[in-house]
Order: structure tokens, then sequence, then C-alpha cells
């Protein structure tokens, strides 16, 4: 199966459901914020890993505490996965605190102040 194909796409998308309603709707570890979004998955071609980047809506540490209890709720969270989705092999998965919601912020922010600025003259 390569990177890229159908099949492949398909299954990171149902990974990505699932594990969105898992983190929102199943944990229930303080550590982890309210507002988590899986932004996306990328489950490899052999289905024995997944990466899966996660936005949290807070401070830095409000997202490292995001991040240690996703990690420390994997072992729960593939269990889940595995019951849920029927897959041969269920992915260890590996969680990314994911900035570019935050970036995209911030930038737009500065271009404001920029336009505000050229405004003003």
């Amino acid at each position: 199966m390569r990177k890229n194909s159908v099949k492949n796409t398909r299954i990171n998308g149902e990974v990505q459901r699932v594990l969105a309603e898992i983190i929102r709707g199943e944990i229930k570890d303080p550590r982890i914020a309210p507002m988590t979004s899986v932004v996306a998955v990328e489950v490899a071609p052999d289905l024995k890993t997944c990466k899966a980047w996660i936005s949290v809506l807070g401070d830095e540490k409000a997202q490292a505490d995001t991040l240690a209890g996703l990690n420390s709720a994997e072992g729960y969270i593939r269990g889940q996965l595995a019951r849920t989705i029927n897959l041969r092999n269920t992915p260890q998965i590996t969680f990314i605190m994911d900035q570019s919601i935050a970036y995209g912020v911030n930038m737009s922010k500065l271009i404001d102040e920029v336009n505000k600025g050229i405004d003003d003259k």
C-alpha cells in the first residue's frame, strides 16, 4: 500500500475521527484540556505506527499537560481504537503538538497591525 493511496487516505480519516471521539468523550484525565482537537493523522502503510497532530487551545502549560496526559493514556486509546476500527494491526500512536493554528492566529494579528499602520498614514 502506497503512502498516499485511496485506502491509506480512508484509514487516516477514520483513525482521525475515532481518535477525536475517544479524546473528547472517553478520557477522564484532568491534564487533557477540554479544547483539544486532532488536526491530522498519518498512519504508516504497514499499519504499525501512527502520527497524530494535536492542537490545544490554551497556554504552553496546558499544551504540555495535554501531551503528557495523552502519552500516558496511549495504551487505553490504542485499545479503544482496536475495538472501534477493524484493522489488521492497531498502530502505535505518537502524539505531536501542532502549532499551525497558533502560528496562523499570530500571523493574522501581525498582518492586521501592519494594515492598521498603513491606514493611519
